[in-house]
């Protein structure tokens, strides 16, 4: 997807973002758990300020994800057009998250717009791959959010796919599913029924379960 004209902004991106690259920054973003192969060490607020020309520009943020940084990446998700943006892409950027910090992105400043994202939901919410299943409640956890206007229905349905998440073990995923939890019970016309989950999860035996339930208790009822 990359045209010649994409190749030479790609390559202004990338020595643009390893001026502004730091240490500090690198070490900050281990510190907190965000672990790539290739990083610059450059500041979401920075990206965000660079990707401003760029908006709803779909092949340039294939080509930018592409390159591997993670940078470029995060990028990605600011320059991309949901409208344009495929069900096979969302597939392929995803099987390529690498760590909480590009898959939240992803999720929250452009999966969220597409058309596709309920199906991606229920299909990620089976993936055996921790951060493309991080990606499922991420996801359900931005549009309860950002889809104001939508119907409460959809998300309580979707209590049943947390539900059915709940005893999975692994750090970012049961993190993504408590977000997705606490962010449909922030809904007025789900918050009953995310609060019933959530008091059942409380009192399970699951030791995951009841981690959830009450993270989810003590953000809902506060």
């Amino acid at each position: 997807m990359a045209s010649a004209g994409n190749d030479a902004r790609v390559r202004g991106i990338l020595a643009a973002l390893k001026r502004k690259g730091t240490k500090r920054n690198r070490d900050g973003m281990a510190r907190y758990g965000i672990v790539a192969k290739k990083v610059f060490g450059v500041s979401v607020g920075e990206l965000r300020a660079m990707a401003k020309p760029y908006r709803n520009d779909t092949a340039l943020a294939h080509a930018l994800w592409k390159t591997g940084w993670y940078e470029a990446r995060m990028l990605a998700a600011f320059v991309a057009d949901p409208k344009t943006v495929t069900s096979a892409d969302m597939d392929r950027w995803a099987r390529d998250f690498e760590n909480w910090a590009i898959t939240d992105t992803m999720c929250f400043h452009l999966f969220d717009r597409s058309p596709h994202a309920w199906a991606k939901v229920a299909t990620w919410s089976r993936a055996k791959g921790e951060f493309v299943k991080r990606a499922a409640f991420a996801l359900l956890a931005s549009m309860a959010l950002h889809h104001k206007k939508a119907p409460d229905a959809p998300f309580v349905k979707a209590l049943a796919l947390v539900q059915r998440a709940a005893k999975d073990e692994r750090n970012f995923v049961k993190k993504g599913v408590s977000w997705a939890l606490r962010g449909i019970g922030h809904r007025k016309g789900a918050k009953a029924a995310a609060l019933k989950l959530s008091r059942a999860l409380a009192a399970s035996a699951h030791p995951t379960e009841r981690w959830i339930g009450k993270d989810a208790l003590r953000d809902l009822t506060r």
